[in-house]
């Protein structure tokens, strides 16, 4: 029975220039974690500004008063949460500590505002949609599920066990 990954004829995927041309560039540890610590890299960010802009740019009282008009219970109270859980989930993120749980909250996170915000809003980010929130959901899934990445903290403490 063959590979069940496609078939390539360029050389840079197909590895040591085997006749096979089978996709095995992308199979590498290291590319998987050069992925991984990019895609923790850019999604720290955006939690970490969004956080930031929420608490300290636009301000909480503020944000909690948005929040309020969203219909959002303890608008004040989940204006702080929100803004913390995003702030330190996306430094963890970013820096690969506990990452797969830091996503695991982020996602509940984006669950709030995928229901109070996006979701009668459409698909496009433009109308406020959910196009966005979805992208971010399933870069945390993919965090959750493979983990954090040989470049992270999570990897350097589990050596040092």
């Amino acid at each position: 029975m063959g590979s069940l990954l496609p078939r390539c004829a360029n050389p840079l995927f197909s590895g040591s220039g085997s006749s096979s041309g089978t996709v095995v560039f992308m199979n590498k540890p290291e590319v998987r974690d050069a992925a991984l610590l990019l895609l923790r890299i850019v999604v720290g960010l955006i939690f970490i500004a969004h956080g930031w802009d929420k608490a300290m740019m636009t301000g909480l009282s503020v944000t909690g008063g948005q929040f309020d008009q969203l219909g959002i219970p303890q608008p004040e109270l989940i204006a702080a949460l929100v803004s913390f859980v995003e702030m330190i989930g996306g430094a963890m993120i970013f820096v690969g500590i506990l990452a797969p749980a830091a996503s695991v909250v982020l996602i509940m996170d984006m669950g709030g505002a995928l229901w109070f915000v996006h979701l009668h809003r459409g698909f496009f980010v433009a109308n406020g949609g959910v196009e966005f929130v979805a992208l971010l959901v399933v870069t945390l899934i993919v965090i959750a599920i493979f983990g954090a990445g040989r470049a992270s903290l999570d990897y350097f403490f589990q050596r040092r066990s």
